[in-house]
């Protein structure tokens, strides 16, 4: 399984880095935390094998789940 990693969220005026971390052994939820420490995003994936928000900082966008999920799969 991945283990924690540097990543990189897109927003809209710039990109945010941060590190990811499995929350889980079986690597199906995921935690992204800034740098700065005021975005937090966790990602699990549902029945389907899709990736979900399940927490997290407001506002979000919807793009990052699949950003985080890339990069969690790659």
């Amino acid at each position: 399984m991945k283990k924690e990693f540097e990543a990189t969220l897109t927003g809209t005026d710039e990109k945010t880095d941060g590190i990811a971390r499995p929350v889980t052994d079986d690597g199906n939820t995921w935690e992204f935390t800034s740098i700065a420490g005021d975005l937090n995003l966790v990602i699990a994936k549902d029945e389907e094998g899709n990736w979900q928000r399940v927490a997290g900082t407001e506002p979000y966008l919807s793009s990052w789940i699949d950003e985080l999920a890339e990069q969690v799969t790659q």
